[in-house]
């Protein structure tokens, strides 16, 4: 390999240009219209505009970013996790013209990446699982029969993705059908595929996994256990390593059973396989990631392997040349997500006016932005990754707290304030070792004693303006687009343009009016001029980050002034419509 393609954006692109400067590789960027200034843009060798600002127009799209990948001589992709990175036809577009796809071999993305496969495969090596279907759902209706079957509640979950994006729980069987469209809608908007099974969901489990290696001759090892169970919406937001309060017979079966899985797959590359464990023990098979994951940091620290660089050398066909490798110390992560924890984590794009990264021992942080950038509505809310390493895990949460209240963002909301509180929370610190460990995947949203202040949010008119040059280089014309510079500085506007905002709707002093809490795109309308409404009925779905978010009503009455529709976009503050 001497040239590779970065087919992603944020922090992920940021940290694969940098394993290519390590391992003496050219790095090329690609990027949508929004991230034209973007940090993983301007470090990387070479840059090509993809054209366009969704996602299915960018990122998704297999023949522009082959086209870019021949165009520029790169001889290799990388797909870094989320949007194709585990999408087979895109492997196999890489490899027909010739490239080195670095990753898992197509077949092996098809078995596992389809969760309904992955579930056969699991269960023929030998891997605990919970009941699920056998095959996609073809309809709401089959997960109804389904939860008859084995009862409730159930996981909706998509096919052909991960991330917590098109899972989606119903608690009681009128949660069903809402429950699946959704499912239905965000995998298809995040992955290009809307097919969906359904599996009994096991209440108050921890999420725990293992961080695999695979190379071309048929070594596979486990790296480490993680654990990932302080998620909200079903997505991380705190891993570490190893998995703690974990029994040694426990470790001994997740690391057995991921190698069998694997080995079974023919996989090559890194992956990582998931378990649910209860809370009396049983270890309950989830799926196989394959690709890299958000969370891989606290493996490499723990280890002293930088995984990025092993796709390369196993990309390459080199042989792992090691076994499983002993653990040193404790690492946490702790994803810096654009949301308000406070407002239920809601998604808050904007554009950052500060930024202050914190230092000293055991302390890294992974960002794929810098203070001027704009997280956008149209893509993942992580901004960056707070990575925390000790000798042992009450070290790393001592460093964790202090990094936590060092690190400083301003310009929008951030999930900070949660971190700082949910360090020093006996639930996830408990006093001594005989206390029992009690997060769970719905922690968050069933027991945090969430008290904390609402943040103010930013709004769309936050972005940077920008104008157009045409200029000459070398006698050829070309134009140019750049930050327009003559306004006042960005660190003021925002403050302006929210006193402003706050004026705009009048109607919501008489208590009326439902108003957007956040910027995105209404991609649901579940009422009509006029209707009846009860509280807490949906009135609209907002889609901003790639998650969905219903609004609610918030008051009994009468539908009026319905002003939005299908597609539009809306900002932090705006009127969707009132009820009397």
């Amino acid at each position: 390999m001497r040239k590779v393609l970065i087919a992603n954006r944020g922090e992920i692109a940021v940290r694969v240009v940098r394993a290519c400067r390590d391992a003496g590789l050219a790095s090329v960027a690609v990027y949508a219209d929004p991230d034209l200034d973007a940090l993983h843009v301007t470090m990387a060798d070479e840059a090509y505009a993809l054209g366009g600002t969704s996602p299915a127009e960018t990122y998704l799209d297999i023949s522009k970013l082959v086209k870019i990948a021949t165009g520029a001589d790169a001889d290799a992709v990388h797909p870094g996790y989320g949007f194709l990175a585990e999408n087979a036809e895109f492997a196999r577009a890489v490899i027909a013209v010739g490239l080195t796809w670095i990753g898992p071999p197509p077949d092996a993305i098809d078995a596992l990446g389809d969760k309904v496969t992955a579930r056969t495969i699991a269960r023929a090596a030998g891997a605990p699982l919970a009941p699920g279907t056998a095959s996609p759902v073809r309809d709401a209706a089959e997960v109804h029969e389904f939860a008859r079957a084995h009862g409730l509640p159930v996981a909706i979950k998509a096919a052909f993705g991960g991330g917590g994006r098109g899972l989606k729980v119903a608690w009681t069987d009128g949660e069903i059908d809402a429950a699946y469209e959704s499912a239905v809608r965000e995998a298809t908007a995040a992955f290009g595929r809307g097919e969906c099974f359904v599996e009994r969901y096991l209440d108050r489990p921890r999420h725990v996994e293992t961080q695999c290696l695979a190379d071309q001759h048929g070594n596979v090892i486990v790296v480490s256990t993680r654990d990932c169970s302080l998620q909200r919406r079903h997505q991380k937001l705190v891993e570490e390593a190893p998995a703690p309060f974990l029994s040694a017979a426990q470790t001994g079966e997740l690391y057995a059973a991921s190698k069998a899985i694997l080995r079974a797959a023919g996989y090559v590359g890194a992956g990582t396989c998931e378990f649910l464990v209860a809370a009396d023990g049983t270890i309950s098979f989830l799926e196989v990631n394959t690709r890299l994951q958000v969370e891989h940091p606290v493996s490499e620290e723990i280890t002293g392997i930088d995984l990025v660089r092993e796709q390369f050398r196993i990309a390459a066909g080199e042989p792992l040349g090691y076994d499983d490798p002993p653990g040193r110390g404790h690492s946490i992560e702790f994803r810096i997500n654009a949301e308000d924890p406070a407002r239920g984590f809601m998604p808050a794009p904007g554009t950052i006016t500060s930024f202050v990264a914190p230092s000293g021992p055991g302390v890294r942080l992974d960002a794929g932005y810098r203070v001027g950038q704009t997280v956008p509505q149209a893509y993942d809310s992580l901004i960056a990754k707070l990575i925390v390493t000790g000798a042992s895990r009450s070290q790393a949460l001592e460093r964790a707290a202090r990094a936590l209240d060092e690190l400083q963002i301003g310009g929008m909301p951030t999930v900070l304030p949660f971190h700082r509180a949910v360090v020093r929370d006996p639930a996830f610190r408990p006093a001594t070792a005989d206390e029992p460990f009690i997060i769970y995947t719905r922690w968050i949203e069933s027991e945090f004693d969430n008290t904390l202040e609402p943040q103010e949010p930013a709004t769309a008119s936050d972005q940077p303006e920008r104008e157009t040059l045409t200029v000459e280089v070398a006698g050829k014309r070309l134009e140019v687009s750049v930050p327009l510079s003559r306004h006042a500085p960005a660190a003021a506007q925002p403050a302006q343009r929210r006193a402003a905002s706050r004026q705009q709707h009048p109607s919501a002093a008489s208590g009326a009016a439902l108003i957007s809490p956040m910027q995105g795109t209404i991609i649901k309308i579940a009422v009509t001029e006029g209707q009846q409404v009860s509280v807490g009925d949906t009135i609209v779905v907002l889609e901003a980050m790639k998650m969905e978010q219903p609004l609610q009503a918030h008051k009994a009455g009468t539908v009026t002034g319905l002003a939005v529709s299908v597609g539009q976009t809306v900002t932090s503050g705006a009127v969707i419509l009132e009820i009397h």
